[in-house]
Formats: structure tokens, C-alpha cells, sequence
């Protein structure tokens, strides 16, 4: 079997496995406590995505509108937290005990390095340094008006 196989499989399995747990711990619990459970993490998970996703998404947004993927790279983080958003929304436990893992800042470092790039730490004088296209100059009017009251009068 080759891989998409496996993934089909696999898609179509986790509801199946979403709805044996859920009952699982119906019965441990009760009805209602599971229901409310899901229905909270669901809430959780648009909380999370609001907070942390809405920037990245945003920034997604406008990455692959200009074809730039080199943007996306660089903010890993944001990937996870978004997934993990993602996660939370989904009803069920499976998927909600993989959002936490993913939101415990050790393990997303941990998923970095095969995943994604790693940023180096930033410098102590706040300086950052960038490659020649990953930025442009743009003219500050405030800096220019500030310029021309600093100029000594004649």
C-alpha cells in the first residue's frame, strides 16, 4: 500500500477512534461531563486561534498571495499554535490531548528542528539582522519633520 492509502485509512479512522473514546469516558464520567468537555475545548480551541492564530493567519494570508514561502519558515511557532487551534476544534479527545501537547512550549521546540527552521536567539542590543530581501526602506514623514526641527537656526 503506498502512502496516500495510509493516510486515507488513517483520516477515516480517527472519527472512529474520536467516538470510542468519547464513549469510553462517558461511561467513566457521564454523558454530560464528556459533552461538556468537548464543547469546552472546542471554545478553547477558538480562543487560541483568536489570540494567537489571527496574526498568523493574516500573515499566511499575505505570504501566499505574493508567492513568498520563505515568510512562512520563519514563524514556526505560529504554525504549531495554529494547528494546535485547529486541534481544539475538532470535537473529541484524541485530537484535544494532541492540541495540549502541541501548546507545552517543549515539545513544539522539540518538533522545530525536523519541521522547521530554527531561528537564532536574538541578539543583546536589540539589533536583527536580515537578509537584502527581507527588507525595504520606508520613508518616516515623522522622522523628517523631526529632522528639520532638530537643524540649527540661521
Amino acid at each position: 500500500m503506498n502512502v496516500a492509502k495510509w493516510l486515507l485509512l488513517a483520516l477515516l479512522a480517527v472519527p472512529l477512534m474520536e467516538l470510542a473514546v468519547f464513549v469510553a469516558v462517558a461511561v467513566a464520567i457521564g454523558f454530560g461531563w464528556a459533552f461538556l468537555l468537548v464543547v469546552g475545548a472546542s471554545i478553547a480551541g477558538i480562543l487560541v486561534l483568536r489570540h494567537a492564530g489571527g496574526n498568523h493567519i493574516a500573515r499566511v494570508r499575505v505570504a501566499l498571495d505574493q508567492g513568498n514561502l520563505t515568510a512562512l519558515q520563519a514563524d514556526g511557532q505560529g504554525g504549531t499554535l495554529l494547528l494546535a487551534g485547529f486541534l481544539l476544534l475538532i470535537p473529541g479527545f484524541i485530537t484535544d490531548v494532541l492540541a495540549l501537547l502541541l501548546l507545552f512550549s517543549a515539545l513544539r521546540q522539540s518538533l522545530a528542528g525536523p519541521f522547521g527552521r530554527r531561528t537564532p536567539p536574538p541578539r543583546a542590543d536589540g539589533v536583527v539582522d536580515l537578509e537584502p530581501e527581507q527588507w525595504r526602506r520606508v520613508p518616516d514623514p515623522a522622522l523628517e519633520r523631526q529632522r528639520e526641527d532638530n537643524e540649527p537656526r540661521r
